[in-house]
This record gives structure tokens, C-alpha cells and sequence, in this order.
């Protein structure tokens, strides 16, 4: 892959909720195992095991990455990771095909996923969100979280560039 490929859906294990986070900055549809109420509705607390894993995998025409071995060869299509440090796995992602660029303007919410709309400049948002009039800001659709291009943005856009 040379681009960010919106058709990519993918699932990340438990062990990999930071990395889920950069891959969602990146337009990727990254659903994360422990996302609470997310796709598969799941309780705090209640991770669910292997079979359940590959079960959502195949439900919702997914790739697995994980960094479990076993799991990992018991899935029809999985990514397999072998560090702890984020930097690390998302070279390790970038090296199994995946391009890691930020989505310009951002498509996905980092927090559950949500496809994100603009937002208007009239519109109200929290006090800690800038002036929509002033700083393009987008809102989840699932969630309702704001977003902008602020220092987390450029955080982020520094790791990926130094990878």
C-alpha cells in the first residue's frame, strides 16, 4: 500500500491501545477490543477470550494485529507485532504495508472510532475547544468529542516523521 486505504478495517488486541489511537489518526477504521460499548458492546472488565477475538475478526471482515503469537496464527488475516514501544509498532505496522500518514483533514475519532463531520463556525463547543470561527475543528459522530489540529496533532505528526 502506498496511501491510507479507507477500505483497511482492522482490530487490535488488548495490548495495543496506544497504537490504536495513531492508526484511527490515520484514517484507518481501527476498532480496539477494549473499547467500552463500542462495536461489540462490551463491559468494563469483561475482556473477552481468543475465540471471541477471531469470532469479531471474521463477524466484521476484519485484520487482526496483535502481539499474541498463538492468536495470531489462528487468524485468516493478522498482523503480527513483536514490540512494546509504540515507535515500534507502528514501524513494524508501517513494514507490513500499512502507510502512516495523517488523514487530511482528519476522518476518524481517536477516542471510539466515529466518522468525523466539520464543524460549523456558528456552531457551540466546549469551553476547552478553540473558536470554530478561528481553527477548523471537527466533531465525532458517534461521540460527540471535538477536534483540531493543536499540539497533539503535531505530536503525533513528529513521531510518525521520525519514523
Amino acid at each position: 500500500m502506498t496511501e491510507n486505504d479507507s477500505t483497511d478495517r482492522l482490530l487490535l488486541d488488548a495490548m495495543l491501545g496506544k497504537l490504536t489511537t495513531y492508526l484511527r489518526m490515520c484514517g484507518y477504521d481501527a476498532a480496539y477490543i477494549l473499547d467500552e460499548g463500542g462495536e461489540w458492546g462490551r463491559e468494563p472488565g469483561n475482556d473477552p477470550s481468543d475465540d471471541e477475538i477471531l469470532a469479531q475478526v471474521e463477524a466484521s471482515d476484519r485484520t487482526l494485529v496483535t502481539r499474541d503469537v498463538e492468536l495470531a496464527t489462528r487468524a485468516t488475516d493478522a498482523v503480527l507485532l513483536s514490540t512494546r514501544e509504540v515507535k515500534d509498532q507502528l514501524r513494524e505496522v508501517r513494514d507490513a504495508g500499512y502507510a502512516l500518514t495523517l488523514d487530511d483533514p482528519p476522518t476518524r475519532c481517536s477516542a471510539c472510532n466515529g466518522g468525523l463531520r466539520p464543524v460549523d463556525a456558528a456552531e457551540s463547543l466546549p469551553a476547552y475547544a478553540p473558536d470554530p470561527a478561528e481553527t477548523d475543528c471537527w466533531r465525532c459522530r458517534s461521540c460527540g468529542q471535538v477536534f483540531w489540529k493543536g499540539s497533539h496533532w503535531d505530536d503525533v505528526t513528529a513521531t510518525l516523521e521520525e519514523l
